[in-house]
């Protein structure tokens, strides 16, 4: 039997004429139809040359198109990349070089790349397709193209996508996702959040991440929910189909932009059955507000791209603010000391260690990295995510931050994130981030990022009067800067590389 995921999705389909996608105009496409077009796609792609096997990049903007891409990708047994279409034409040409596909499809918004693309590399690296899947030289294909194809066969092993994980410390891994994964982690989450054909979604994310795309999209495929496909993330928007919709797959920006709006009520979310948050970690004041304002409490979870969602907090049950949950079904968290490697015990103040995951949700491997791939692995089969944190007595995972962000200060370590907490609850703190720079006596030196609140004065001193009664000397900052905003990428993660060379002198 096939374990393509596109087997696995259409075999869940009860009713073809239930809507799949709701647009922002109104109109709606049903499963049936999205099955027809990823149908056209495959046969659009194969007239290009692709077989199965072959790596097709998608440089598209996010659209019922895009995702009957994907989906046309997984049918003939293709490997989908998504990228980010705010690339460069050098940053794209690293990718295509690296990933070697045999198509890349471009957006019509960016035809001078395509252009330049398809004079370089040939026709099928300079396919151009639209938001409205009718503009641009491949939808002319799609249009002309049969919606009937025989689905490929795939073993579970099968590698269905490769994501690419940022550059921040070296250049991007592909890392290589299968049919298995896609379909295990999608299931798990699918039975973790309780969704089912009842649920309507409110879908503000992109979809060349795995949050938006393997997460939010799969979940839905499977559970027969249906989407409210919105371009891009609008707090207005949003806000205003909130008593349409059942769920919210956000990031914590998604969350802090609409509590700045007054509409946001109790009255306004009673038709939502559930808020998910992940991406980047939520503070716990967010979640308390959220809370004291909706009487609703966001549920949030850990996972990365290699590996697919980890943990969540329950749906039925406690959920513990400032914590990622417990693992899904299948999923093995342990916690080890970052020296010795051996495992550390779950308790109440237990000592922050590295998190390593395993499951049949773990990645493959990086493409054509195998040495990276060996090292991403401790024996035994578990994968080292680079992250920080413990497991309290109850089993809840607590994340500490990554181990390139912690800061060796004086012979001492520093967990970013134990300061920020302390900054972020202060009075008029909106948020902050907290770095190591270089400094002459120390090694590197604590520097805190703070942004503060609207009309809210605040001082250097104001804050350190605070951190002096709660947090040992060596992890005081050495230096406080206000600014007016964070650095974000596309998730809302707040990239505190950027932050490092931009107050790289801060000491």
């Amino acid at each position: 039997m096939s374990q393509n995921f596109y087997h696995f999705f259409t075999s869940r389909i009860t009713d073809p004429n239930r809507p799949l996608f709701i647009k922002p105009d109104g109109s709606v496409v049903t499963y049936g139809a999205i099955i027809e077009l990823s149908g056209k796609m495959a046969n659009a792609l194969a007239a290009l040359g692709v077989k199965p096997d072959d790596r097709v990049v998608a440089y598209v903007d996010k659209s019922v198109g895009a995702v009957a891409l994907y989906l046309g990708c997984l049918r003939m047994g293709a490997v989908y990349i998504p990228l980010n279409t705010s690339f460069t034409l050098k940053e794209l040409e690293f990718f295509i070089a690296d990933a070697e596909p045999r198509a890349v499809i471009c957006s019509t918004e960016k035809p001078d790349i395509a252009a330049a693309l398809r004079n370089k590399l040939g026709e099928s690296f300079g396919e151009t397709l639209g938001t409205d899947c009718r503009s641009g030289s491949f939808a002319e294909r799609v249009a002309e193209s049969s919606s009937s194809f025989t689905a490929v066969g795939r073993r579970g092993g099968d590698i269905a996508a490769i994501l690419y994980t940022s550059g921040t410390t070296g250049r991007p891994k592909g890392a290589m996702l299968t049919h298995e994964n896609l379909a295990v982690n999608a299931l798990a989450l699918k039975d973790a959040w309780q969704m089912s054909s009842s649920d309507i979604i409110i879908h503000a994310l992109p979809i060349f991440h795995i949050h938006g795309l393997f997460v939010a999209v799969n979940v839905s495929l499977l559970a027969g929910s249906q989407m409210i496909f919105l371009p891009k993330f609008s707090a207005s928007e949003v806000l205003s189909y909130l008593p349409r919709a059942t769920v919210l797959m956000g990031v914590p920006t998604f969350y802090v932009m609409m509590l700045k709006d007054k509409q946001l009520n109790a009255d306004l979310v009673q038709h939502m059955r559930l808020f998910i948050s992940g991406s980047a970690p939520l503070l716990a004041s967010t979640h308390t507000l959220w809370r004291e304002r909706t009487k609703m409490e966001i549920v949030e979870r850990y996972g990365m791209t290699e590996t697919g969602i980890l943990t969540s907090n329950p749906v039925l049950g406690e959920r513990v603010p400032g914590t990622v949950g417990i693992p899904l079904p299948g999923v093995k968290v342990r916690i080890t000391d970052r020296i010795t490697h051996r495992t550390l015990p779950r308790k109440k103040n237990a000592k922050i260690g590295m998190i390593e995951v395993k499951g049949p949700n773990v990645f493959a491997g990086y493409w054509q990295m195998l040495e990276k791939t060996k090292e991403a692995f401790r024996r035994g089969k578990f994968f080292i995510t680079g992250d920080l944190g413990f497991i309290d007595e109850r089993g809840y995972l607590n994340i500490a931050g990554r181990e390139k962000d912690v800061i060796i200060t004086g012979g001492e370590n520093v967990y970013p994130k134990e300061v920020e907490q302390e900054i972020d609850a202060i009075d008029g703190v909106m948020e902050s981030a907290v770095v190591g720079v270089p400094h002459e006596k120390f090694g590197e030196g604590v520097t805190a990022i703070i942004v503060r609140k609207e009309n809210v004065a605040l001082s250097e001193q104001d804050v350190f009067d605070v951190l002096r009664k709660n947090i040992a000397g060596y992890k005081l900052p050495k230096k406080i800067i206000f600014t007016e905003s964070l650095p974000r990428n596309a998730m809302g993660k707040v990239q505190k590389e950027e932050l490092r060379r931009q107050y790289c002198v801060a000491c």
